[in-house]
């Protein structure tokens, strides 16, 4: 076997994660600490390459290992297509990171149209669903799964304008104890982190742009400050690791305190 062979099999084997959405926000967060963590990581993305490629870049630069994965979500074939970009770049995985996600248009039942809900549903709750259906014959077994929710699925009423986003949040806490029930006999746990409002590009127009509403989103908090990504990140990071062994089926609250 030459050394070229024998250093694509090394890099193939190990311990990897997939983290969809890897390559923006908290998935860009998650995709950096799961590589201080020794995992190898798959960053998808659907459009956005250069955010991908510079993601895998600081990885790198920092002594991980990443790849990116392309595959369009909310489209028909999206979990198939995942997998198979996924498949020419590793054997295999340890850890999935549903974290692909996209919001309304903040307009309330009355301003969301069929074309917008089927879109917010597509994307936040089948793309997942799918993906973790096509993927359980390579995860391994002893693995992790960790969903993106959101706060809003326990008090739905704080955010009333973004109902279709809440609701698909809500199919992800339900399939999120439904597979900890079904793969438990494989050793695998599957978990739910619940973020309030981060200071991500997705929040920018009201968040960033509003000194108002960020001073009245620090102010829901006890801790008296508005969520970075790193703050969901290094939770996801926990979950993913052999320390969280015995947590599964959880959803877990990272609002910082704001739901209390």
């Amino acid at each position: 076997m030459s050394a070229r062979v024998e250093e694509s099999a090394a890099v193939r084997g190990g311990r990897t994660a997939l983290v969809t959405g890897g390559s923006r926000g908290i998935g860009r967060a998650v995709s950096e600490r799961l590589a201080r963590d020794g995992f190898r990581v798959a960053v998808h993305y659907g459009s956005d390459a250069a955010s991908a490629e510079e993601t895998v870049a600081v990885i790198e630069k920092n002594g991980g290992q990443a790849f990116t994965v392309r595959a369009r979500l909310g489209e028909p074939g999206d979990a198939r297509a995942l997998w198979e970009a996924f498949d020419e770049q590793a054997d295999g995985v340890d850890v999935v990171v549903n974290n692909a996600g996209v919001t309304d248009g903040r307009r309330g039942i009355a301003g969301t149209d069929e074309a917008e809900f089927d879109r917010v549903f597509a994307i936040n709750a089948k793309a997942p669903f799918f993906i973790l259906r096509e993927g359980l014959s390579r995860l391994r077994d002893g693995g992790r799964v960790v969903n993106l929710s959101t706060g809003l699925t326990r008090r739905a009423g704080m955010k009333p304008e973004i109902v279709a986003y809440t609701m698909s949040k809500g199919a992800i806490d339900q399939l999120t104890v439904a597979l900890a029930k079904e793969l438990g006999p494989r050793g695998i746990t599957v978990n739910a982190v619940a973020p309030g409002a981060i200071d991500t590009d997705m929040n920018a127009g009201w968040l960033r742009a509003d000194p108002a509403a960020r001073a009245a989103t620090a102010a829901a908090s006890p801790l008296g400050r508005v969520a970075i990504p790193q703050d969901v990140a290094d939770i996801v990071g926990f979950l993913a690791s052999d320390d969280s062994r015995w947590v599964t089926g959880q959803w877990i609250d990272a609002a910082g305190g704001a739901l209390l």
